[in-house]
């Protein structure tokens, strides 16, 4: 099992409460667009982690075993109505700028090299390093940017391939991106109609 560096918390089970409940009272899982919890997606691409690595998707890896160089590389793994799963290869210095998921919740699992995550916090822009066997998921409403890290060992080598595995439940239809105005706050640039993982590939 490859590790998770993001904690999903459980909040203990209330007592009973009248029927006159407040909506803050209610459960939240009930009002996502999916069935699926981000504990659901992270095993989702853990599990396709292991079958990358395990080489059950070779037939769908670039022939001859050259990763692209100049661009990010996408393949999707599997989809069905709940989620999507992709395994994407990052190319030094190409971020995905920074975006949401729209209606999507996403999880990752790290394979090989690592990741930068700048991730918008409410304040300001925080950035953390995913390394291979990390994981992390996206509630709705996660705006961050992605790009492969630049200060690991490998970071700058091509030859040497940052691979990750997403899952996107419901798949994607749409991202919107995002821009920091006055330091202080996000501004929605635009909004695309997609399937693609991750932003424009």
């Amino acid at each position: 099992m490859l590790s998770a560096s993001s904690v999903e918390t459980r909040v203990p089970a209330q007592p009973a409460k009248p029927a006159s409940r407040d909506i803050s009272d209610r459960v939240i899982a009930a009002a996502l667009p999916t069935r699926l919890r981000p504990a659901d997606l992270l095993r989702l691409t853990d599990e396709g982690a292991v079958d990358v690595l395990n080489g059950h998707y070779d037939h769908l890896l670039p022939s001859g075993g050259q990763w692209p160089t100049g661009n990010r590389w996408a393949v999707r793994l599997s989809s069905d109505d709940d989620v999507d799963v992709w395994l994407i290869s990052w190319v030094p210095d190409q971020s995905t700028e920074l975006h949401d998921h729209a209606g999507s919740l996403g999880a990752l699992t790290v394979l090989s090299g690592a990741l930068s995550e700048y991730r918008w916090t409410g304040a300001e822009l925080r950035r953390r390093t995913l390394s291979a066997g990390d994981q992390a998921s996206f509630p709705i409403g996660w705006v961050h940017d992605v790009m492969r890290a630049p200060d690991v060992p490998g970071g700058s080598d091509v030859s040497e391939p940052t691979l990750s595995v997403h899952a996107y439940s419901p798949p994607l239809t749409a991202m919107s991106y995002y821009e920091v105005a006055d330091g202080q706050r996000l501004r929605r640039t635009r909004t695309k109609l997609t399937d693609m993982p991750e932003g424009d590939l």
